[in-house]
């Protein structure tokens, strides 16, 4: 089995892409906070697709999270997914520790207006400032031509492409279609919070936005549609529900009352608490 590289400072990350950048090749990255699945491979399998060298990072993020979520008890398994990232075809791991990536005296924060603003940004204050902040330090610590991130997180993709574009990055936002398990639940690394039982009644958030799709298209009333959905989800014993909201594909803006308008390009997106696991999804309108 080939033994993934790994580094852990920023100047031997820079020093192995520098190396990659002198016998011409192009550069992918993939930023993850480990606990690695399906859904991550297919991020790397994505990068390797637009370019020639691909490194991926782990790194739990710790100004991402509020002070009642799960960052001590997060998943971490470094060896099992420098595996994983290995068989998918990653040519480097980049795994600093908290105090590289957040030196002391480090006090700049990374904000992005609007788009970072309702769903997540009123469930999770703080968390996209943390997310951006670390994005934009792991961009322009590779200085990777293509960055792949999921649609899972579709949010968070609207917040990093945002975030990109207005620092003049040079980088390219690729977003990756949502890996699902073959009974419809999103692939997460949090997923491993569920129990059994729980496991069973999951894949109701896909089918309730699934349903919600369908009579979004068939010209249902916005909020009509949103509240039978929130009625679903938690039948099927989620709770609390946090969200079911149809937004704007773009900038994530409130669509509704009323029908969709035609022509814009939609998305509706949820986010409710299953046992311990507090699940996202979304689907395209």
């Amino acid at each position: 089995m080939t033994t993934l590289p790994v580094v852990r400072t920023v100047a031997d990350l820079r020093s192995a892409v520098a190396g990659w950048r002198r016998e011409g090749l192009s550069v992918g990255f993939v930023p993850t906070m480990g606990a690695l699945h399906e859904g991550h491979l297919s991020l790397i399998r994505l990068a390797l697709s637009r370019t020639d060298r691909v490194a991926a990072s782990i790194f739990v993020n710790p100004t991402q999270f509020g002070p009642n979520e799960d960052l001590a008890a997060y998943p971490r398994d470094e060896a099992g997914d420098a595996g994983k990232l290995a068989g998918a075809g990653c040519h480097l791991l980049f795994a600093p520790a908290a105090a590289e990536m957040y030196p002391p005296g480090a006090a700049t924060v990374v904000t992005v207006s609007g788009v970072s603003e309702p769903l997540d940004g009123q469930a999770r204050p703080g968390h996209f400032a943390g997310v951006a902040t670390v994005v934009a330090k792991l961009l322009n610590q590779t200085r990777a031509d293509v960055a792949v991130f999921g649609e899972k997180d579709y949010q968070q993709l609207q917040v990093i492409r945002r975030m990109a574009a207005d620092l003049d990055l040079g980088v390219e936002i690729l977003g990756a279609p949502t890996a699902r398990a073959a009974d419809g639940l999103a692939l997460s690394s949090r997923n491993a919070y569920l129990t059994a039982e729980e496991r069973q009644r999951a894949p109701e958030l896909a089918a309730a936005l699934a349903e919600a799709v369908l009579a979004l298209r068939s010209g249902a009333p916005v909020e009509r549609v949103e509240a039978e959905a929130v009625a679903r989800i938690q039948a099927a014993g989620f709770g609390p529900v946090d969200y079911v909201e149809v937004r704007d594909a773009g900038d994530l803006s409130r669509l509704g009352p009323g029908p969709m308008p035609g022509g814009r390009p939609g998305r509706i997106l949820a986010a409710a608490r299953l046992g311990r696991a507090r699940l996202i999804d979304n689907m395209a309108v």
